[in-house]
Order: structure tokens, then C-alpha cells, then sequence
């Protein structure tokens, strides 16, 4: 699906410059987005390493879908993405491809067919030595800050995560090749229908930040009105903070990456520790790409207690908690 830039540009010989006589190592991949993973920025999807029409991550669970070539990126909002946040040159190399122009939205905005051809959207491609690739998808318009031929050096600036391309919320979509085939950079060169094993691409300082994480909380935070999707997608939830003369006290929150048979609750208590508003969602039916929850009450007659506002969340399956996060509001 999401297919390299279709015109090569020509680049003065075959072989990168900097490349030595020497047998190359496997790259050692930096983190190729300017964002706090777990903070400001959380992995949606991972490469889809299963050869059939089914689709499973490298710890065989169900963070990609079927043909997904790449790792995503994500970023918690498009306000976050219009404050600019960076794509970063994972490993030092030559830019060999690069496109930009293209306009942020326009899947959004329109049908498929008005990204046919240009599913990565604005984005770059980088050759490093012994053959590897890296690419950048779904940059921003007008943002990209290299072209064809440029050396760059890992960590360096490329433009800013954008929403160009086939692509229904801000991220980055990286792809690692060599020699051409998929690598995925959590387990290279595993052993076919493995659920673990090959070799960790990423440097050694990541493993921790990159861990494995089943589910993730995207969202969280309360606000003074009935929420949707769009409200937080768009970053307008988490600006209308409750006041003293709030008309509601609403807690919500955003995951992505639940499971069929998962159960959420999300309940607010009240600065006397009473809970004032709660949420027992259902089971859910199936794998969700991203779930959102809210609980709330309107203002009662005689006004908002001052004091700190808890919302606790829990995430059961089997009837262990899987995922849990709490959060407060002091009016």
C-alpha cells in the first residue's frame, strides 16, 4: 500500500561516497521522530510479517494490518502536528529520493483516488551503505529540508511530520529495506513464523523507550463538554479545561491497540473522593484500532466544589487489568 516514490532521481554514481572497502554492518537505527514515545507520541502499527492474507506483528499480536511495510509513528492530535514537530534522519546517508507539494488532507478530504500513486504522500528516501534503505512518509506540505544528493547525518532534520498521503491521522510512516525486501527494525532476519527473535535494528539506548506495548493510552485529560473523536483528534478537547464556572466535568480518554473481550471503566470522583460520574463500557466485540471513553456530569445547582477532580481507567481482559491510567483536575 504504501509504495516508494515512483521517478528515481539521478544521483552522481552507484555507490555511496562514504561507503568503505570494508564489509558493512547492520544499520543502527536513532529514533526517526522528534517526540517522547509513551509522552507525545505512540506506535499505532508495526510491520506485518505474516506472508498470507492474516495479518501479526513481530510479537505475533495485532498492532499492523495486511500488508503494512512499515512502523507508524503517531502523534496525539493534528494540533500537535501543527505545531511542528520533526521527522529526523534515522541513520547517516545520501537522500535518494524526496517529494514534497503534496497537500496535507487531501485523503481526508476526498477519495482514494486522489492519492493514487502517492500513498506515502511527501516524504524522502535515504541509502545508507551496504545497501539499506530508509524511508519517510506523510510529511507535512511545504516542510521537507533536503533534496535529492544531500548528505545527512543521523538525527538531522529531514520536515515535520505531516498528514499527506493515504492517511487518516498525523504520523510518520518509516520503512526499513535492504537490498530491496522489508526489514523489519524489531526483528530482522527472524526466523519465519516466529514471534520473537532477529535482531533489534534500533540502538541499544532505545530498547526500553521501544518496548512492546500491547495497548497504549493515546489521550487523556478532561474537559468542560460532551467529547467526540473529532474534538480530540483535532486537539480542541484538551483545550477547554473545566473552570469553577464549568457547565460539565467531563474525564475522557483515548487507547489504541484493545483487544476482542477487553472491558473499560472509567469513573470521576469528586474532591470528598465520591464518585460523581462513571462509564462501564461493554465488551468489546473486536480488535479496536482506537477506542474513546468519557464520563462526566453537569454542574449541580449549587456549583463545583473547589478541589482536585481524580479520573481512574482500567482496561480488564479475563478480568486482569491490562492497562490502567489515573489523572486529575484542580479547580
Amino acid at each position: 500500500m504504501w509504495s516508494v516514490f515512483r521517478k528515481l532521481c539521478a544521483v552522481g554514481g552507484s555507490i555511496l561516497a562514504f561507503i568503505s572497502s570494508a564489509v558493512a554492518e547492520n544499520l543502527q537505527l536513532k529514533m526517526p521522530v522528534a517526540c517522547d514515545l509513551g509522552r507525545t507520541c505512540s506506535i499505532q502499527n508495526y510491520v506485518d510479517v505474516d506472508s498470507s492474507s492474516l495479518a501479526k506483528d513481530y510479537k505475533c499480536g495485532t498492532l499492523t494490518y495486511d500488508g503494512h511495510n512499515g512502523t507508524d509513528f503517531r502523534l496525539r492530535s493534528l494540533d500537535a502536528q501543527r505545531a511542528g514537530v520533526n521527522v529526523l534522519a534515522s541513520a547517516s546517508g545520501r537522500v535518494l529520493r524526496a517529494r514534497d507539494g503534496i497537500p496535507d488532507g487531501s485523503f481526508l478530504k476526498s477519495a482514494r483516488e486522489a492519492v493514487r500513486h502517492i500513498e506515502c504522500g511527501n516524504g524522502v528516501v535515504i541509502e545508507h551503505p551496504d545497501h539499506w534503505e530508509t524511508q519517510y512518509c506523510h510529511m507535512a506540505n511545504g516542510s521537507l529540508q533536503v533534496k535529492p544528493g544531500d548528505l545527512v547525518q543521523a538525527g538531522q532534520p529531514l520536515g515535520q511530520v505531516g498528514l499527506s498521503g493515504l492517511t487518516e491521522y498525523p504520523h510518520l510512516h518509516f520503512t526499513v529495506r535492504h537490498r530491496g525486501r522489508i526489514a523489519d527494525p524489531f526483528a530482522y532476519d527472524a526466523p519465519s513464523g516466529a514471534c520473537d527473535g532477529g535482531e533489534f535494528l534500533w540502538d541499544p539506548s532505545l530498547r526500553e523507550q521501544l518496548a512492546y506495548q500491547k495497548r497504549a493510552i493515546l489521550n487523556a485529560g478532561f474537559t468542560n463538554s460532551p467529547v467526540t473523536m473529532d474534538l480530540i483528534e483535532g486537539g480542541a478537547a484538551e483545550k477547554e479545561l473545566p473552570t469553577i464556572e464549568a457547565p460539565a466535568i467531563v474525564a475522557f480518554i483515548r487507547t489504541i491497540g484493545l483487544k476482542a473481550g477487553d472491558t473499560q471503566w472509567l469513573a470521576v470522583t469528586n474532591p470528598s473522593g465520591h464518585v460523581i460520574a462513571e462509564n462501564h463500557a461493554i465488551p468489546l466485540d473486536k480488535n479496536k484500532a482506537q477506542v474513546m471513553l468519557f464520563a462526566g456530569r453537569k454542574r449541580p445547582a449549587n456549583g463545583w466544589d473547589q478541589g482536585t477532580y481524580k479520573a481512574s481507567y482500567v482496561v480488564k481482559h479475563d478480568g486482569e487489568i491490562v492497562l490502567k491510567k489515573d489523572f486529575e483536575l484542580t479547580l
